[in-house]
C-alpha cells in the first residue's frame, strides 16, 4: 500500500469515510473506534434497499455511442496516439479518459496487483477543487481508490497525464460526500501517473507492517458496507484476511500476533455482516464460527449467529445463543428486543406445528371437545341402554312365568 504507511484520509477520493454514513451503519462494523455495541440492529431486519437506484441508472443517462468508439481491450493502446481523442473506458458514456500528456507506450502500463503512485487533482463540474495528493500510492485492482481510479489508472502509460470524467457511479454515488462532495455529482479527476512497481512480498513484511496494511483494506471494507455496496465490502474483507492469514518469514512478537488477530477477528465479524445483507446465510455462519473459534464470548458473532438461524426458521437453535449473548452484556436492549421476538416466532412456530400434527392424526381440536361435553345434560340416558335395560326386565317377568307354571 502506500509508501507513507499513513492511515487512510477520511477526505481523500480514494480512501475509506465519507463523513456522511448512517451511525447505525457504522455501529454494526468492528472499526476500532467506540461505537456502541449492535446499536444497529434496532432496526428492521429486512433493510429495503429499494431507494437504492441500480447503478446504471444513478446521473445522466448514457451518451450516445460513437460511431468511431471501440472496446477498451482495442482502443486503450491508441488512446495516446490522439491527445484530443476520448475513450468511452466501458462503453456506457458514463466513464471517459483523454490523454493530455502522452506516456511512454503500452508496455509501460501498470498491471493488476502492482503498488502504483499517481498525481491527483479531483474538481466538481463548477470547477470546485475537492481533492489534490501529489503523490497517492495505492494497490492497483484492489479497490483501494474510487472504481473510477481503479479502472482507468491501469490504462496509463507511464509519464501520462489523462483527464477523466466520471459520473457519481464510479465515485461516491448517491451519498457524495459531506460536505464538498454532494450526492450523485460528477467528478473530473487529472491524473498523472508517476510510478508503479510490484507489491511486497507479505512473507517479509514485519508484524507492524502487515497489520497496517489489513487495516487499510478492512477500512476501505467498511466504506464500501457503508456506501450499501456489500459485494465489494466482501472483497476488501477478504484480501485483508488474506494478508493476516498468509504465511510469513518474520517472527512478530506476542503483542504483534495478539493484533494481528484482533485485525482478523474484526474482518471475519464485518464480512458476516455483509454476507447477511446479502442473505448468503451459510456463509454469514461460516464467518461467525470461525470468530467464535477464537473468541467464544464475541457477543457480536453470537449476535449474528442468533440472527443467521433466524432468519433460517431455527428458532430452537438460535435462541439459546441469544441468550448466551445476553448473559455477557444483559443492558444490551436490542439482544433484549431480538431474543424477544424469537420467542414469539418459536411459540407461534409451535403452535402451527401442533395443531398440524393434530389435524393429521385426525384428533379433535382442543376447542371443539369441551363444547361437545356442554351439548350433554348430566341427566341424559342414550335410549339404546335403556331398550336393553328394559328387553332383559320383561326377560326376567317371562323367566319366571314359566317356572311358576312347571311347579
Amino acid at each position: 500500500m502506500a509508501s507513507s504507511g499513513e492511515e487512510p484520509r477520511s477526505g481523500s477520493p480514494s480512501r475509506a469515510g465519507t463523513g456522511t454514513e448512517p451511525a447505525a451503519d457504522a455501529a454494526q462494523l468492528d472499526t476500532g473506534e467506540d461505537f456502541e455495541v449492535l446499536e444497529e440492529e434496532e432496526e428492521d431486519d429486512e433493510d429495503d434497499l429499494s431507494e437504492l437506484p441500480p447503478l446504471e441508472d444513478v446521473g445522466r443517462p448514457p451518451a450516445p455511442p460513437r460511431e468511431d468508439a471501440q472496446p477498451p481491450e482495442q482502443g486503450a493502446g491508441d488512446a495516446g496516439g490522439d491527445p484530443q481523442e476520448w475513450l468511452d473506458v466501458l462503453g456506457n458514456g458514463l466513464l471517459k479518459k483523454k490523454t493530455l500528456v502522452p506516456g511512454k507506450g503500452v508496455d509501460s502500463r501498470p498491471q493488476k496487483g502492482q503498488d502504483v503512485t499517481i498525481r491527483l487533482k479531483a474538481t466538481l463540474e463548477d470547477g470546485t477543487v475537492v481533492e489534490e495528493d501529489p503523490a497517492l500510492t495505492f494497490t492497483l485492482g484492489d479497490c483501494d481508490v474510487l472504481q473510477a481510479l481503479d479502472l482507468c489508472v491501469q490504462l496509463l502509460e507511464m509519464g501520462e497525464t489523462a483527464l477523466i470524467v466520471s459520473e457519481a457511479k464510479y465515485c461516491y454515488g448517491a451519498q457524495g460526500r459531506s460536505p464538498d462532495i454532494p450526492p450523485n455529482a460528477s467528478l473530473t479527476l487529472e491524473v498523472e501517473l508517476l510510478a508503479a512497481r510490484d507489491a511486497p512480498d507479505l512473507e517479509l513484511l514485519s508484524g507492524k507492517e502487515k497489520i497496517q496494511l489489513a487495516n487499510r483494506k478492512r477500512e476501505r471494507g467498511n466504506f464500501f458496507y457503508q456506501q450499501a455496496d456489500y459485494v465489494l465490502a466482501i472483497n476488501s474483507y477478504d484480501i485483508a484476511l488474506r494478508i493476516v492469514g498468509s504465511s510469513s518469514k518474520v517472527d512478530f512478537s506476542p503483542e504483534e500476533e495478539a493484533e494481528l488477530l484482533d485485525v482478523k477477528v474484526k474482518c471475519l465479524n464485518n464480512l458476516a455482516a455483509s454476507q447477511l445483507k446479502l442473505d448468503h446465510f451459510k456463509a454469514a455462519l461460516k464467518s461467525c464460527n470461525l470468530v467464535l473459534e477464537h473468541q467464544p464470548g464475541n457477543i457480536k458473532a453470537l449476535f449474528r449467529k442468533g440472527k443467521v438461524l433466524a432468519q433460517q426458521g431455527e428458532y430452537r437453535e438460535a435462541i439459546p445463543i441469544l441468550k448466551a449473548a445476553l448473559k455477557l452484556e444483559p443492558s444490551n436492549k436490542t439482544i433484549h428486543a431480538e431474543l424477544s421476538k424469537l420467542v414469539k416466532k418459536h411459540a407461534d412456530q409451535r403452535n402451527v406445528e401442533t395443531e398440524m400434527y393434530r389435524k393429521m392424526l385426525g384428533n379433535p381440536s382442543a376447542a371443539s371437545t369441551p363444547r361437545k361435553c356442554k351439548d350433554k345434560l348430566p341427566w341424559s340416558i342414550p335410549w339404546k341402554w335403556l331398550f336393553g335395560a328394559t328387553a332383559i326386565a320383561l326377560g326376567g317377568v317371562a323367566l319366571s312365568v314359566v317356572i311358576a307354571a312347571r311347579n
